[in-house]
């Protein structure tokens, strides 16, 4: 998890967004949640509930609206495109890859290693880096900081806390909230006024997260009120009950 988190999916990224529209780079990244849920229910035995792939639907679809909104002018090359797909899927398997290390440690702690490995794999970036930060304006030095302490340290450790309570495609599910998330603070924060695509595109993609998380009410049978219907264990466990 720590070479395709920190070091392939990081790098895929980035590189791609140089290429593509923010809008474009969006709508390829959030395939990762579907590519979630379908490697958790193959690799990880989590299923496929129908709340979950119909939340997801719904959610992708506003993903899309929202990237259309958030479009410009400017060009996509195919090598951004496959970039930014390239990332979807790495993402998608670091994090089927970071669940079950998630039995063995903290999220803490877990992620302080990843950290530490995606490191090793980018050293071959290190020439680079020592070249270009000495050249950097002290904004672009600044934000670079802030990206390392805050959507990586502090997301990457509360995201671990919870993806080690929940199945992958469900937090992968949850994330299609991050899209309404960013209309709403670009409005307060960049005076950026959304458009009515955006605002659409944010209610689509919280609607979709509602219904993923939403569960299937269970009821009584119609034959036995006092009994639930939950399953062929349940069952079992209801017969050996009633026994005399």
């Amino acid at each position: 998890s720590g070479v395709l988190w920190f070091g392939l999916y990081m790098v895929a990224l980035n590189w791609g967004e140089q290429e593509v529209d923010a809008g474009t780079a969006a709508m390829l990244v959030n395939i990762g949640p579907i590519l979630m849920a379908l490697l958790g229910a193959r690799m990880l035995g989590e299923g496929l509930p129908r709340r979950l792939l119909l939340g997801m639907g719904i959610s992708f679809s506003g993903a899309v609206v929202v990237g259309l909104a958030m479009s410009g002018h400017g060009t996509s090359s195919v090598l951004g495109v496959a970039l930014c797909l390239l990332a979807a899927v790495v993402y998608a398997l670091g994090v089927v890859s970071q669940k079950p290390a998630l039995a063995y440690g903290s999220s803490l702690q877990i992620n302080t290693f990843g950290c530490l490995i995606g490191a090793v794999a980018c050293l071959p970036f290190t020439g680079v880096l020592i070249s270009e930060a000495a050249d950097a304006p002290m904004s672009a030095t600044l934000n670079m900081i802030y990206l390392g302490v805050f959507p990586t340290a502090l997301a990457f450790t509360t995201w671990g806390y919870a993806l080690a309570r929940t199945t992958a495609g469900r937090m992968g599910a949850t994330t299609y909230a991050v899209p309404a998330i960013v209309v709403l603070m670009a409005w307060l924060l960049l005076d950026e006024v959304p458009t009515l695509l955006g605002v659409l595109g944010g209610l689509l993609c919280l609607a979709g997260v509602a219904v993923s998380r939403s569960r299937q009410q269970t009821g009584p049978t119609p034959g036995n009120p006092d009994r639930p219907v939950k399953g062929r264990r349940h069952d079992a466990e209801y017969r050996s009950a009633r026994r005399p």
